[in-house]
């Protein structure tokens, strides 16, 4: 029998996969499951093109980050129009199916929770959202346990002729990254003596621009749609999302931007 569109794609599997939980069902809960599916679908994605990103700089291969960086930028500008589908939500639609939502929370999301540890943004605090046993856990743990893409970028740098301090190689990776003025003095040199790996800093940026765009736009999302009221799962939520707003992934590639 000869392979299928539908059979390649698995896709009597894949539209099996929306089933809403309400009774009759709500017509926009099949709208929050396909986004939010969707969603994870994309954060495989970033996953696996971040695996590659590492690979590259690792082997010292410029180019190729360029390329894979420049496809995660796409993709987040896709994770940020994808809120504007999401918006055609009224208040009065989500709360008719809310309820059915019980335990589950976006807090939840082990992917997602994977791309921000590998980014830089640990805290030891969020791995308690995926206990031993749940689905994740694994994951969510090798993933705060291991260095991030800012260690990677350090050490692509060093081999670059740039001057990275021993304590930054030999940092502690389960710790977030921050700024640091020596980096900042290193990338400023290089924006003006490598324009090749400027296209890089200036992609790098761009990705970081774009996740904090969609974390504005997912709070302000969260705000019109349940105001001031909890998360699922008693999550924080709209005051806990803002907590993270504005807080770049590469804090050195915005700090130098007055020096230039």
């Amino acid at each position: 029998m000869e392979l299928t569109y539908a059979d390649y794609l698995a896709l009597e599997k894949l539209l099996d996969l929306q089933v809403p939980r309400s009774d009759p069902a709500e017509h926009d809960e099949i709208l929050f499951i396909v986004i939010h599916q969707t969603y994870e679908l994309w954060f495989k994605q970033l996953l696996h093109e971040l695996d590659k990103v590492e690979e590259d700089l690792e082997s010292n291969q410029l180019y190729g980050a360029i390329h894979t960086i420049k496809r995660m930028r796409m993709v987040m500008k896709t994770l940020v129009g994808q809120l504007d589908i999401l918006e055609t939500m009224t208040p009065l639609s989500f709360v008719s199916f809310r309820d059915r939502l019980e335990t589950a929370s976006g807090f939840q999301s082990y992917q997602f929770r994977e791309l921000e540890f590998r980014l830089g943004s640990k805290r030891e605090s969020m791995v308690s959202f995926h206990p031993e046993g749940t689905p994740g856990h694994e994951k969510v743990l090798a993933a705060f346990q291991r260095p991030t893409i800012i260690d990677h970028i350090y050490l692509f740098l060093e081999k670059n002729g740039a001057a990275i301090p021993d304590d930054l190689l030999n940092r502690d990776v389960t710790l977030p990254s921050a700024a640091d003025e020596r980096v900042q003095e290193e990338i400023l040199r290089l924006y003006k003596e490598r324009p090749d790996i400027s296209i890089l800093f200036e992609l790098l940026t761009d990705f970081d621009e774009g996740l904090q765009e969609w974390r504005y736009r997912h709070v302000k999302l969260a705000e019109r749609t349940i105001g001031d009221k909890l998360g699922t799962a008693g999550s924080l939520g709209v005051e806990f999302l803002k907590k993270s707003l504005f807080k770049p992934i590469f804090p050195d590639l915005w700090a130098i931007r007055c020096k230039m």
